[in-house]
């Protein structure tokens, strides 16, 4: 190619350069050529204070208004382990085990010193007993717990060694349904007489919604639940088949029992407590009096083999829940550094603003 060939071939190049360039380029804009005002605070010590104390303040509040409805819940809490050999329940706790044929029971007295309003809530509280392991939370089968038929007769290989049981399959399987909490409790109000009344125990609505209406179903087909369940085993450590949980209520049998519902929502930490029953306040007067009281439990969960232990805890509630005054005390101490870092900039501001303006002084 000649001298003049190269230069007409260089000159289309950088014209078809230009053309490309200027296609490319976007408008004439202020927002597309960045040409907008533009707003760049500068964070000097005698601005950022105000910010530093309004959120002090707001969060001082916040926290003393969780403080003070976390102290108006009222709540009472007895240990029944029985690992004190002057506990009611210390026999059953030595000498009861999974393998028991005759039910232990024992009573445990206690006395409420502060009156309960309005509905109380009954709970069952665990120690040292980790729903939170791995291999636990993931045995079970929740295609079994949905109602499929065929997960059914044919539970999830996750559920070993709590799969099958003498050739028949488990249901339902895991070891989350087999460290099913089973013990039984009732509590009774002493009058002056010694005469015992029994305190009504709701064991309805404990369990979520969700869980209750989405994620747990008996098997389709016959009402009878024996026969749905037919040609499979209980878990081992059950006393009774999963259709015969509560003999008192035939609805609130199979998969869809609150009590096994609640259980098998696996809790967080090691020390923890889920619903156990609910009673339902009164119209007038207290739902609890204050007096004697007597909680009758129907011992069937060992927990001495592991260090554990076992409590009743009786609570109200409020808009935020149970007793939590930890929330309470967060809040209160994030606002008081919030005010502590106020008061640095201040005094920042104070020291070093007086000493650049000496310095401007000196210098004109």
């Amino acid at each position: 190619m000649t001298n003049t060939g190269a230069k007409m071939e260089r000159r289309r190049n950088c014209g078809l350069f230009s053309l490309s360039q200027k296609l490319r380029k976007p408008r004439d804009t202020d927002l597309l050529q960045q040409r907008l005002h533009v707003w760049n605070p500068v964070l000097t010590p005698i601005n950022a204070a105000p910010f530093f104390f309004g959120f002090s303040v707001i969060f001082a509040l916040l926290g003393l208004l969780l403080y003070v409805t976390s102290k108006n819940v009222v709540q009472f809490e007895i240990d029944y382990t029985g690992t004190d050999p002057f506990s009611p329940c210390y026999g059953c706790a030595t000498n009861y085990s999974r393998t028991s044929t005759t039910l232990c029971t024992c009573s445990v007295a206690f006395t409420l010193e502060q009156a309960f309003e309005g509905n109380v809530y009954m709970y069952y509280g665990l120690s040292n007993f980790f729903q939170n392991h791995r291999r636990y939370l993931k045995s079970r089968d929740d295609a079994q717990l949905n109602g499929d038929p065929w997960a059914l007769k044919n539970p999830s290989s996750r559920c070993q060694p709590y799969q099958i049981d003498g050739g028949l399959p488990i249901a339902p399987c895991g070891a989350i349904s087999n460290s099913l909490f089973n013990d039984t409790l009732r509590l009774y109000r002493v009058d002056s007489t010694g005469t015992k009344t029994a305190v009504s125990l709701v064991k309805k609505d404990i369990a979520w919604w969700s869980d209750k209406h989405l994620k747990f179903k008996n098997p389709p087909g016959s009402q009878n639940l024996s026969r749905l369940f037919e040609g499979t085993n209980k878990p081992s450590n059950w006393r009774k088949p999963v259709y015969e949980l509560d003999p008192s209520d035939p609805g609130n049998n199979g998969f869809v029992n609150e009590d096994l519902i609640v259980w098998m929502r696996p809790a967080m930490l090691a020390s923890f407590r889920k619903l156990y029953r609910i009673i339902p306040g009164l119209d007038s007067g207290p739902t609890l009096p204050q007096g004697a009281y007597v909680l009758d439990v129907t011992y069937n969960f060992p927990v001495i083999s592991f260090g554990g232990r076992k409590r009743m805890i009786l609570s109200t509630t409020s808009w935020m829940g149970g007793k939590n005054p930890f929330l309470g005390f967060a809040y209160i101490t994030m606002g008081a550094i919030l005010f502590l870092l106020a008061v640095v900039f201040l005094v920042v501001h104070l020291v070093c603003g007086t000493s650049s303006r000496r310095n401007t002084d000196a210098a004109a």
